[in-house]
């Protein structure tokens, strides 16, 4: 997701480096702290790749690297937004980078696709606890940091799904838009 992360701010425009460290740092920092050692390798790799141009540019000491993006990086980073690797949409700080530059995908169908597998994810049957095969609410769970987990879960689940099925209309939910009462429970009424 770092390399996704340089791409998608450098569709932006030309940045100097560290200026593309607070910025990948500000997005993801939180979650995963991006330090020299991952970041400029990363850079070195895309660039190596062709999909990345370095240049300098006088600065107040030591020269200054300017990076762009190429055409060749501008075709990969749509091509890592319309087919993210499963564990891109189900792990949430990954999908939040492929949210933060999905909008540079041009078709919204091929946004909505994305966004659809996000919320295949959400509603598939799935518990951080189990007790045999069946999985765990947070009411069956006495250990309060561990429901606290399933309710904070429960609650950004709701939220995150709510937000989903408002971006996608019914229409474009497909099969899981006619869900009713008796469908197998979802994330958040499972974990919560």
């Amino acid at each position: 997701m770092l390399e996704l992360a340089i791409l998608g701010f450098l569709a932006d425009g030309p940045l100097h480096g560290y200026e593309l460290r607070r910025r990948v740092a500000q997005l993801s920092g939180h979650t995963r702290p991006v330090s020299d050692g991952s970041l400029y390798p990363a850079i070195n790799r895309l660039t190596k790749a062709g999909l990345l141009e370095r240049r300098t540019e006088p600065g107040a000491g030591a020269p200054r690297y300017v990076l762009s993006l190429t055409e060749a990086g501008r075709t990969e980073m749509l091509k890592r937004l319309r087919r993210p690797a499963d564990h891109e949409i189900t792990d949430s700080s990954r999908f939040f980078t492929i949210l933060a530059f999905l909008s540079r995908l041009p078709e919204v169908a091929d946004q909505h696709a994305v966004l659809c597998r996000r919320l295949e994810f959400l509603e598939a049957p799935a518990s951080f606890f189990y007790e045999g095969d069946r999985p765990l609410r947070a009411e069956d769970v006495t250990d309060p940091y561990r429901r606290g987990m399933m309710l904070t879960a429960r609650a950004t689940s709701r939220a995150e799904r709510a937000w989903l099925r408002e971006v996608l209309g019914d229409e474009d939910r497909g099969p899981s838009a006619a869900r009713t009462g008796n469908d197998p429970l979802t994330l958040d009424e499972r974990v919560g």
